[in-house]
């Protein structure tokens, strides 16, 4: 198994992943090669909680121009992590 660290790269902190919190629902960053066994087990080691289901979606990047040129932006995968009721939330939302 992979370091917890290796699978949670950063948390997602928008406008929609900030309305979620109320449901206990977070959003990560995560390895591309993760998957939702991995995303759980590290979720839980890193922040001490109880993991009740994960979500993962493959974003792909954007295409960008500058000028006559073309590039795209890399493919990357977030999950959601929804949390039990009787767990406590993560502390790196907290405030926000």
């Amino acid at each position: 198994m992979r370091d917890a660290r290796d699978i949670i790269i950063k948390p997602l902190i928008s406008e929609k992943s900030t309305d979620l919190m109320g449901e206990l629902k977070y959003a990560f960053k995560i390895a591309p090669q993760a998957n939702k066994i991995d995303v759980k087990r590290a979720v839980e080691e890193l922040f001490k909680v109880k993991v009740k289901d994960v979500n993962t979606i493959r974003v792909r990047g954007k295409v960008k121009r500058m000028g006559v040129h073309s590039g795209r932006r890399p493919n990357w995968k977030k999950a959601i992590v929804t949390l039990t009721e009787d767990s406590k939330p993560i502390e790196i939302f907290e405030g926000l």
